[in-house]
């Protein structure tokens, strides 16, 4: 394989990552690989801010709402196909834009997953057990005593990432944050990280303008189509758990779109702890796209 460059562009949600892949990818004649996991899933358009016809067209995209979410996608399955699209691509481009804002997938193409030890899966079964019998929080408390590290850097309300966790914990007597950070893993390729940020005042105002958007642009009428699923792993993300709770009639309308806010505001500053860490991150304020494209050109030799 030709030694390529992935230009990756990361920041917390509704910051502006997707316009500025594509104003990159002008730039460098690239394409852009989506490594937001909430964008992968046909049936989720709204309330996974999925880029516009416009924007798609202007930059030929991939691994955008390309599986259907009743298909169990791991991102170790999106680690091994996004390795093997880039093997190809990069025997004929030299560069590609990855963009999303899903932190663990972005890490995988990057860096490599960790190496987690094979758990039995009747422990994942008997959690799974547990959460419908005694619901969610029970599971968090154990959680959050066992391994408080790791329990502070996730999303304790998605269940998935609560029973991965504590499925690994109870398998092999180690906290889940033991695994984490191990040896990098070689890659073919070279990277190069940009990071988008703002005042906190302006990303929360931001984030509140999306969903009000969403709101208008339909939201609730596609959580709504996909109420009978909501059971399923793809749908338990933020923007759609708040207005499912809206039809079970636990939330009226207007409490439910405060929550959005609040959860995504939440989530955004865990993105930005995430991203922080990341000493390969190059930061830039949101407004500069001038600046970021002058330092890739030079990074480039361009």
């Amino acid at each position: 394989m030709r030694k390529g460059t992935l230009i990756v562009v990361v920041g917390p949600t509704a910051i502006g990552k997707t316009k500025l892949a594509i104003d990159i990818a002008q730039n460098f004649d690239a394409e852009i690989i989506s490594s937001d996991s909430r964008q992968f899933y046909q049936e989720m358009e709204i309330g996974t801010a999925v880029p516009s016809q416009e924007e798609l067209a202007a930059i030929k995209h991939h691994f955008i709402q390309h599986i259907s979410i009743v298909k169990d996608y791991s991102v170790g399955d999106f680690e091994r196909e996004a390795l093997e699209f880039m093997q190809e691509y990069f025997e004929e481009k030299e560069i590609l834009v990855m963009v999303g804002g899903s932190g663990l997938y972005e890490k995988a193409v990057t860096q490599g997953l960790d190496n987690f030890p094979e758990i039995p899966a009747e422990i994942r079964t008997r959690l799974n057990q547990e959460l419908s019998r005694f619901g969610l929080e029970k599971l968090q408390k154990e959680l959050a005593e066992k391994d408080s590290m790791y329990f502070s850097k996730i999303d304790e309300n998605n269940p998935q990432r609560v029973i991965r966790a504590l499925e690994i914990i109870r398998g092999s007597g180690k906290t889940y944050s033991s695994f984490l950070n191990q040896k990098k893993k070689a890659r073919d390729f070279d990277v190069i990280k940009i990071g988008l940020t703002a005042e906190r005042e302006m990303i929360y105002e931001r984030i509140n303008q999306r969903v009000d958007v969403m709101m208008k642009n339909g939201l609730l009428e596609e959580v709504k189509k996909l109420y009978g699923f909501k059971a399923l792993n793809a749908l338990q993300t933020v923007g759609y758990r708040e207005l499912f709770a809206y039809f079970e009639g636990e939330y009226d309308l207007n409490f439910a779109i405060e929550e959005i806010k609040k959860n995504t505001r939440r989530f955004a500053k865990r993105q930005l702890t995430w991203y922080r860490k990341d000493n390969l991150v190059q930061w830039f304020d949101f407004r500069n796209k001038e600046l970021v494209i002058n330092y890739l050109n030079k990074k480039m030799q361009f």
